[in-house]
């Protein structure tokens, strides 16, 4: 395990994003092309490797934590512009969702 400071940790921004689309990264079996709400930060387009464990149509509408202030990354020519945090086992992917809704773009502290 690596350990980092708190001051490291606190660089990053992660908040809820709702869901609005997703489809299918061509020619990969792994990466969904996301559409997400931030709220005030906006609409942005986050590629996550989860096509393995969920189906486009189960993530509609779902709030989910995404790390929102990371450099864009260009994933089989689509420009990823976050990433989704998830948990993951020998079983999978496992989404992390709020207990309740909350505004998209709230920030996690």
């Amino acid at each position: 395990m690596l350990e980092i400071s708190y001051e490291d940790f606190a660089k990053l921004d992660i908040r809820i994003g709702t869901v609005l689309s997703v489809e299918p990264v061509p020619e990969t079996d792994k990466l969904l092309k996301c559409t997400i709400d931030l709220g005030e930060i906006g609409i942005r387009t986050i590629v996550s490797g989860i096509a393995q464990w969920k189906k486009p149509e189960e993530l509609i509408g779902k709030q989910l934590p995404y790390v929102v202030n990371l450099a864009p990354k260009m994933l089989r020519g689509v420009e990823s512009q976050g990433m989704l945090l998830a948990a993951s086992d020998d079983d999978g992917v496992a989404l992390l969702h709020p207990e309740r809704a909350l505004l998209p773009g709230t920030k996690l502290r």
